[in-house]
């Protein structure tokens, strides 16, 4: 590996952004180079406004010398983008109506979708969406909505307003049952037959289910008070059931096969003061513990052992232990549980080391590999039976990466000597955009976009394996093989309304016979049927821990070697791949190992017939038989480094909408194919502050601990403010470690639990559940708490770990403060002297304006009695005159019904919508100050506005209240702008 001193390689190399004398961001320069040694080259990333300073277009260095943005925006007067232009995605349009709701869609392809709503007299609901390809004589209606009236049955299961029948792409879904937190207890979907695509023409609901397969699958909920599931039950019968500590985090879990005894999937796990988690027992018996860094609380090991017993010791089953650099990038991985082999005069070990340049993009890896794999492609290599295997088996190899100005993967180098595997693939890119192939003989750049279609979709796996894609942009068929003569072998897919997978379907002829394979895939189950004698059913537990639990149980056709109801623990490492998999005893199943960008470097298993039923690989994602893996809204090419279609998301990860997770695959995980996994860093702007300001940040970041999140950072406009900021700070932090403040918020001035400890007890905190126990309705004769509060902080370090005392106090002490202005050296987040708001970056930051409150269709929001109010104009005076960029991206407005025009009738979002829609001239603040900022020119601006009564609680969730409901908050919330 190629060595050098980290700290020389990135002197000098920052990254800079240009601002037009408007505020807006007209250049975002990057300083590359992949060697200490060589000279920087200067990367520029260009971006143009409208008049209006709407984002207009931008262009990335790569296609800086053609002068072709990456992307062209036109948007209406009120900054709504209308039409898109993409090099890599082509051209599409989005017309909203005069509501903002959703009514003509074009797609580059040429796919017109057309949404259909209520009338004005009406709440305005969707009723069905049309769908015409290009070429097409008429439309199709792809879905139709059917909702809920206010007859007595639907009032008592909490449908009333509610969408009970949705015909989707893939067939049906009907809500049978509604918790009042808005989630499903009971749920049934029905497929379509046949392999067309859905049309759900004319007024005859009975027409449109006899389009339906006869069979139901329901699934079944049971929620505690607080929204969170307690027990589901599949369609098959099946019963998952959870618990949860004091705290609201997993504490065990345990599944019920259909008529059998129950079972303990996970049977305890233990956290951290911080609340990460350090250990967990699995139902095998199997401990899984988890190192942190003291200091940046990230993951530096997983380890799995099996205890011992009597007559053995107990066995390290894997180790692995990570290294970093000082920004979060992964230096290398080791497995301490396996042994150092030799062969061929050179040492393999179990460990990993990774190389990145000035950008972080991955250029070297170093690992091992098994001998005679080959080239990497689409097939698995051989897997290596029986276990354990022998020394011969596996050799170094290095990997080295090359990237185009782009970020396009145009080169991987693989080199294992040892074993003579040394090869180079190479990918063809397009002059004109970032679509890209393998490279072959004879093909040039220019003609790499005929392989695409205009929407910027892969029209072949490999040469001659045709991929075929649906009007809504999914893959809707692979041909691996295709004949001149007879059935072609191919795999197709079915989507539904949601855009994820429903049902797979493999069909591969031999000597004339088709084998035909099906998976259908629903909540919390899978069925795989193959041919007509074998009947899979594969439940999937939600609750596992830190390991994906598949149990397999074949209702016919058990294969031999094989228990039934097998149990496959399937442990993780950093971002998510399957690496060991253990059965319910504890015994190794599988072994596997992979390269930086996916692919299998390492497979060995016990036996041939029980590597046949490993489902889940690389970033704990489903491989397909075409070698595929199927994230959710992509399929990504392991071979390639790259996905096979564009971001649905856009320019979320930046202009390049083909390439993976930034090209820093040991460190970023994309969860869905729409992002790289990367989190906003959040900052807190109070703008009075008082008692109450102090005792949220302090609760909010007690959660924010409690769940292993970084904290949000206070910031003040000049010193008067930090100065009382820090002195309300020592004041809580005194109350806290008196037990004052806990004596006040758990009982009343009679002695009687408090209204705001009730309500507490309702939501699940954590503090409520102990101090109830602890406090009972007892009062002593004199009228003071009969509680004693070291008592109280002993039971609650008893059940949690560490006292409410010790979380809230801790969390109080460790908030940063900042002026808007930073001239300390120890605040290395921040230049030295440099601004606060201006250096925070859009898409990576967000801002809370917090502390404040709030009311349904007011434009000011409220301090405190002597704090007088605080408008729209105001607030954005404040934060422009701090220095807050005009391109910045995310406020949001924590406070009372900032999303409400008028007050909310329920959590449904039928309801939610109608509270934020204006009415006669009365808006919400959030939409408020979402106008007025665009109109002083601040036109990339996202406004969240929370829906209810906001209560900023030490809770699993913060808490939103809706016509005397509880909700989390999260889930009453809505976004005023271009999002």
């Amino acid at each position: 590996m190629a060595t050098f001193n980290s700290s020389v390689l990135h002197a000098g190399t920052p990254s800079l952004a240009v601002l037009c004398p408007r505020g807006f961001p007209v250049g975002e320069l990057a300083c590359y180079r992949e060697q200490a040694a060589e000279a920087v080259e200067l990367r520029i990333t260009r971006h143009w406004h409208d008049a209006c300073g709407n984002l207009a277009k931008s262009l990335d260095p790569r296609l800086a010398d053609t002068a072709t943005p990456n992307f062209r925006w036109h948007s209406d007067l009120a900054g709504r983008t209308l039409y898109t232009e993409s090099i890599d995605a082509g051209s599409s349009m989005a017309l909203p109506d005069v509501a903002g709701r959703p009514l003509l869609a074009v797609s580059a392809t040429g796919v017109s979708q057309a949404c259909f709503h209520e009338t004005p007299s009406l709440p305005g609901r969707l009723l069905a969406v049309t769908e015409q390809g290009a070429g097409e004589a008429l439309p199709r209606v792809a879905e139709r909505y059917r909702w809920a009236g206010l007859s007595p049955v639907e009032k008592h299961r909490n449908l009333a307003g509610q969408c009970v029948r949705h015909y989707d792409t893939a067939g049906l879904i009907e809500l049978q049952n509604l918790a009042l937190s808005g989630a499903a207890l009971a749920q049934s979907r029905r497929l379509l037959a046949g392999e067309d695509e859905a049309d759900w023409a004319g007024d005859d609901e009975q027409a449109w289910q006899s389009t339906l397969e006869p069979e139901r699958y329901v699934t079944l909920r049971t929620l505690d008070t607080t929204g969170v599931q307690l027990t589901q039950t599949d369609a098959r019968g099946h019963q998952q059931r959870q618990a949860y500590d004091v705290a609201g985090q997993l504490q065990g879990s345990w599944l019920t096969l259909q008529g059998q005894a129950e079972q303990v999937i996970v049977a305890s796990l233990c956290y951290s003061p911080s609340g990460h988690k350090q250990q967990e027992v699995h139902g095998n018996g199997v401990i899984t513990d988890y190192g942190l860094d003291p200091m940046t609380q990230r993951l530096t090991g997983i380890r799995a052992q099996r205890p011992g017993t009597q007559t053995s010791a107990a066995t390290t089953l894997q180790d692995l232990r990570y290294r970093y650099d000082p920004v979060g990038n992964v230096q290398s991985v080791r497995n301490d549980a396996e042994a150092t082999r030799f062969w061929r005069n050179q040492k393999v070990t179990a460990k990993s080391t990774f190389t990145y340049d000035s950008l972080y993009q991955l250029v070297q890896a170093t690992g091992r590999e098994m001998v005679g794999c080959g080239a990497q492609g689409p097939q698995l290599p051989d897997v290596m039976v029986p276990l354990p295997t022998d020394e011969s088996a596996l050799t170094n190899y290095t990997r080295r990466y090359s990237y185009d100005r782009a970020g396009n993967l145009i080169q991987m180098q693989h080199r294992a000597p040892a074993s003579n595997n040394v090869y180079t693939t190479r990918m063809t890119v397009s002059n004109r955009s970032n679509r890209a192939v393998l490279a072959h003989e004879g093909l040039l750049p220019e003609q790499v976009d005929e392989l695409f279609d205009a929407g910027g979709h892969q029209l072949e796996l490999l040469a001659g394996q045709d991929l075929r894609w649906n009007a809504r942009g999914e893959l809707a068929q692979v041909k691996p093989i295709e004949r001149e003569a007879g059935a072609d072998d191919r795999e197709w897919y079915r989507y539904g309304g949601d855009g994820m997978r429903l049902l797979k379907v493999n069909e591969q002829q031999a000597v004339g016979v088709t084998q035909s394979q099906r998976v259908l895939y629903l909540d919390g189950l899978e069925l795989r049927d193959t041919g007509e004698d074998t009947r899979l059913q594969v439940i999937k537990v939600a609750a596992g821990g830190g390991a994906e639990v598949r149990m397999l149980h074949w209702a016919s056709g058990l294969p031999a070697g094989l228990d039934n109801d097998q149990v496959r623990y399937s442990y993780h490492n950093l971002i998510g791949s399957t690496g060991l998999e253990l059965d319910g005893q504890g015994a190794v199943i599988s072994q596997e190992e992979y390269y930086p960008f996916g692919g299998t470097s390492v497979w060995a298993a016990r036996s041939q017939i029980d590597a046949e039923y490993k489902i889940i690989r690389y970033s704990g994602k489903e491989r397909d038989v075409t070698g595929l893996y199927y994230y959710g809204y992509r399929y990504y090419q392991p071979w390639a480094g790259r996905w096979l279609s564009v971001d649905p998301a856009g320019a979320v990860d930046g202009l390049n909408l083909y390439h993976m997770v930034q090209n820093n695959p040991l460190s970023l995980q994309d969860p869905d194919g729409r992002e790289s996994g990367k989190r906003k860093g959040g900052y807190i702007f109070s703008p009075f502050v008082n008692e109450q300001a102090m005792e949220d940040v302090g609760y909010a970041n007690a959660q924010r601990r409690y769940h292993g999140k970084s904290f949000r950072t206070v910031v003040v406009r000049d010193e008067g403010e930090r100065k009382n900021f820090e002195q309300l700070r020592e004041a809580r932090i005194g109350e806290l470690t008196s037990g004052i403040a806990f004596r006040q918020a758990i009982l009343d001035a009679g002695g009687r639990i408090s209204s705001m400890m009730r309500l507490a007890i309702c939501v699940g905190a954590p503090i409520a559940s102990i101090a109830l126990r602890a406090v009972g309705n007892a009062s002593s004769v004199d009228g003071s708490p009969n509680i004693l509060l070291s008592g109280f902080s002993k039971k609650l370090n008893e059940i949690s770990g560490l006292s409410s005392e010790q979380m809230i106090v801790g969390a109080t002490e460790d908030i940063e403060i900042f002026t808007n202005e930073i001239a300390a050296l120890r605040h290395t987040k921040f230049e030295v002297g440099s601004s606060v708001l201006p250096a925070l970056e859009p898409g990576s930051s967000k801002i809370y304006v917090g502390s404040v409150h709030g009311a349904a269709g007011q434009s000011v929001l409220q301090g405190e009695m002597s704090q007088g109010r605080y408008n729209a104009g105001a607030l954005l005076s404040d934060l422009e005159q701090m220095g807050m960029r005009k391109d910045f991206d995310d406020i949001r407005i924590v406070a009372c019904h900032s999303a409400d025009a008028r007050e909310p009738r329920s959590f449904g979002s039928e309801d939610l919508a109608a509270a934020a829609r204006s009415r006669q001239n009365v808006i919400s603040f959030a939409e408020f100050f979402y106008n007025y900022a665009r109109q002083v020119g601040f036109r990339c601006l996202n406004v969240t506005g929370y829906h209810g009564a906001v209560y900023i609680n030490y809770t699993d969730h913060h808490v939103a209240e809706i016509a005397s409901q509880l909700g989390r908050r999260s889930h009453a919330k809505r976004v005023f702008g271009k999002q």
